[in-house]
């Protein structure tokens, strides 16, 4: 119900820019704008929704894209090489930025509502991240290395498109739900919808949500970052330590 009226509320306000506007307003809202993460998450699912208000009250047909981006972070990735039955590495390609978390929806297949171009620019789909490779490499291999680190992290769950995931009612109001793996990184991820008629986009609007860590969880990364080495000693001696009792449990069995 709080949501509802905040929701209410926000086209409240977008009232008097919607009297003045030509072009369609958005008014986005998130179904949440907190995920904490903590022992036994085992993930969320974040429902986008919100209108698109017409001032020129047509009967236009718009369609709604959501695209929902988690933290970015720099990555090497490393190909796997099997030689004389060992698997070693091999080739790798490193990027400057990458999103931790990218998941599209769309009210119909993005190629049946933007041309390619369109969907490079605001990287609608998977097909069109830009992920920023860093040094130099043939264009064919990067293309291979992208393709690998997509097919990565959709196959973790990090990454996905859902076609036809975004549902319109009467013209006006939209809904999306995102799913959300609960291996997703901390940060801030942003939520970017659009409004899009005969392949443009002509209305844009940005919520966020914030993913954190507290309790154990957060003490355990706290600990990491603060006292690494300290943290690596106990984390062998643990490890040995587990090895030793589990050796000793099954010599009495």
């Amino acid at each position: 119900m709080t949501r509802l009226l905040a929701f209410l509320m926000a086209l409240l306000l977008a009232m008097p820019a919607f009297a003045q506007s030509e072009d369609p307003i958005l008014v986005p809202d998130i179904s949440q704008h907190e995920i904490v993460l903590q022992q036994g998450f085992t993930g969320a699912t974040l429902l986008l929704y919100g209108a698109v208000l017409d001032p020129a009250d047509s009967d236009a047909q718009y369609d709604v894209v959501v695209v929902l981006k988690g933290p970015s972070e720099p990555i090497l990735l490393r190909e796997k090489e099997r030689i004389f039955g060992i698997w070693v590495n091999s080739e790798e390609s490193a990027y400057r930025s990458v999103p931790s978390f990218y998941a599209m929806a769309s009210s119909r297949p993005v190629l049946d509502i933007v041309d390619e171009r369109t969907a490079a620019i605001y990287e609608l789909g998977l097909d069109y991240l830009q992920l920023s490779p860093s040094g130099s490499i043939d264009p064919a291999e990067q293309q291979r290395f992208s393709e690998g680190l997509v097919d990565l992290r959709q196959r973790q769950g990090l990454y996905a498109q859902y076609d036809e995931g975004v549902e319109i009612s009467q013209g006006v109001l939209y809904r999306a739900d995102i799913p959300i793996p609960s291996n997703v990184v901390a940060g801030r991820y942003v939520a970017e919808t659009f409004a899009i008629y005969d392949g443009r986009v002509i209305s844009s609007a940005t919520s966020e949500v914030q993913v954190f860590k507290e309790g154990f969880e957060l003490g355990v990364e706290e600990a990491a970052n603060d006292y690494s080495f300290f943290y690596g000693l106990f984390a062998v001696g643990l490890s040995v330590f587990m090895g030793w009792a589990a050796g000793r449990l099954f010599a009495l069995v």
